[in-house]
């Protein structure tokens, strides 16, 4: 059985602002959050901390946010991940959401919008956490 626990979300941002806000913004709502800014960091970031959620913009300074989404569900296909972006590519965005991304949110962002999408995003994994420890008993 999956215990109620605290909610680990990673922003992922080149504007080292808006992440930084956002992940503050976050830990006031009593989530543990962390900000990196390029698709490495994120991607070392997972493979350590294991985030329930991540709130990915499509456009970083070293690859592209398609293949830190892949490579972030290579890692762990039960993270959830949250697309945003200012100026991204729909093409890209298309094939994320059809890759299993969560959700998608344009900036600027409603922080409201964002905090009930990363607990939608973060209830969803809990339930499939769930569904997959009842199935392997």
């Amino acid at each position: 059985m999956i215990k109620k626990r605290k909610m680990k979300a990673l922003v992922v941002d080149n504007e080292k602002g808006f992440a930084s806000v956002l992940a503050n913004h976050l830990k006031r709502r009593k989530i543990e959050a962390d900000s990196v800014y390029s698709g490495a960091q994120a991607l070392e970031y997972v493979r350590t901390f294991q985030p329930d959620v991540l709130v990915l913009e499509l456009q970083l300074p070293d690859m592209s946010g398609l293949d830190v989404f892949r490579q972030i569900k290579a890692i762990d296909s039960t993270i959830e991940v949250i697309l945003v972006t200012g100026n991204g590519s729909f093409d890209m965005v298309i094939a994320c959401m059809q890759l299993g991304a969560f959700d998608y949110l344009m900036k600027p962002i409603d922080l409201n919008q964002l905090l009930d999408t990363i607990t939608g995003a973060f209830e969803n994994r809990m339930l499939v956490l769930k569904e997959r420890s009842q199935t392997s008993l």
